[in-house]
């Protein structure tokens, strides 16, 4: 799905809400000033020979925004509607996603404006290879840490990390995050994000006197990170009633049968929801989902799908932001006033980030943690950050969106002050 091109822009909304809460905090004016912009930018061309033999030229990004608590970090993804300003604004997000849940990293973010859905398996492999190389100067593992993000998957880091190793004339697995286990890939990395949301998910509606059992969830976006959601939550004891992605959604309200929904797409050429037909399933449209009769709804696609427009006819009690910057800041506020309570991307969706850690952690340690040592820190990691935002923000009667950033800023501001400003 394409953000609506009347939709505001994600870089305006990062700079808005950054500015709310400098203002809140009274952050000093120049430590204000450093974190409204990126500290780098990095526009490239990417030409690639395609299989027809004619060469196409793509643009790519990579922003790192804040280097102040630790090395970048941040994934790349291949889009058609990738922006500049989308991925600067990613990347001030990532800045605030690691400070939320305590890890030693700053944010970055990349991608490649282009449509991976019309391309072969030759010509992402040629494309993530001429982009590595020409974004190699400013990552590494004690610079920037790319990852996986939309579009992009172990087998992209793969590519990504031999292109490094090649140059290098030596392994360089550190430098990326998410690649396959053989390589020095963490497990449970594939399903980090979405496992974070189902924690967070199940950390709200504790907080909520709320029965998992008789909860009711939609979840727009059915990638790896709504999958991955929708999975785990129903094994929580959630009824998924309705999942959707850009082929359209699908709703029963007795509940799904998402075991068989994820071998459908498991056996699909491109990983789609298309062509699913399992019994009492109503075929409906993202639109639909987005206000069906829910306790839960999890946006888990890409930007800016809850908006002014649809807003006022959401009907689910509670919004979980797998996705990054899902909801408009037009839309938070008519959700805040009519009482739903939205858990921020910064906070619901930073399982991944918090694994890749882990897998970076592991790495440079040469030396492997079991799935239930990675899942067991990742659940540690994951609750003690949610109850640090819960209690903040209902000690100082803010939104959840509101207390998260409040403490991810000043979390930054305090470490730019320390380091001072060099020279």
């Amino acid at each position: 799905m394409v953000t609506e091109p009347d939709q505001p822009d994600l870089w305006d909304t990062a700079l808005a809400q950054l500015d709310d809460v400098a203002q809140r905090l009274h952050l000093d004016p120049g430590i204000h000033a450093i974190l409204r912009q990126p500290e780098r930018e990095l526009t490239v061309s990417v030409p690639v020979m395609m299989d027809s033999g004619r060469i196409e030229v793509f643009t790519g990004y990579r922003i790192q925004h804040s280097s102040a608590r630790g090395p970048c970090k941040g994934g790349f993804r291949y889009h058609p509607a990738v922006t500049l300003n989308e991925v600067k604004a990613l990347a001030m997000l990532m800045t605030w996603k690691s400070a939320v849940v305590g890890i030693p990293y700053g944010g970055a973010k990349g991608g490649v404006r282009c449509e991976p859905m019309e391309m072969s398996q030759g010509e992402i492999c040629r494309l993530t290879r001429r982009f590595t190389v020409m974004i190699r100067p400013i990552i590494g593992p004690k610079q920037d840490i790319p990852a996986p993000d939309i579009n992009t998957d172990p087998q992209v880091m793969a590519w990504m990390t031999d292109t490094i190793s090649m140059i290098e004339g030596q392994s360089a697995l550190a430098t990326t995050t998410g690649k396959p286990i053989p390589l020095g890939g963490s497990v449970g990395r594939t399903e980090a994000t979405g496992r974070g949301v189902a924690i967070t998910t199940r950390q709200l509606l504790k907080r909520m006197g709320q029965d998992l059992s008789e909860t009711t969830v939609a979840v727009q976006g059915y990638g790896n990170v709504g999958q991955a959601s929708a999975t785990i939550l129903r094994d929580m004891g959630c009824k998924i009633v309705a999942v959707s992605d850009v082929t359209g959604g699908l709703y029963n309200p007795h509940g799904l049968d998402i075991a068989a929904i994820n071998r459908h797409v498991a056996a699909h050429p491109h990983h789609l929801l298309e062509g699913y037909a399992g019994p009492d399933v109503e075929h409906i449209t993202n639109a639909e989902l987005l206000v069906a009769d829910v306790d839960v709804l999890i946006p888990a696609a890409v930007e800016h799908q809850i908006h002014e427009r649809n807003a006022p006819r959401i009907r689910a009690r509670w919004v979980v932001e797998a996705a990054n910057g899902p909801t408009t800041r037009e839309a938070d506020d008519i959700l805040r006033d009519r009482g739903i309570i939205v858990v921020p991307d910064i906070l619901a969706n930073a399982g991944g980030v918090v694994v890749s850690y882990f897998e970076w952690v592991q790495d440079l340690q040469v030396f492997f943690w079991d799935k239930a040592e990675v899942n067991h820190n990742l659940e540690r990691t994951m609750v003690r950050a949610f109850e640090e935002v819960w209690d903040f923000s209902h000690e100082k009667g803010l939104p959840l969106r509101l207390g998260a950033n409040m403490l991810a800023v000043g979390r930054v501001a305090d470490v730019v002050k320390m380091r001072g400003i060099f020279p």
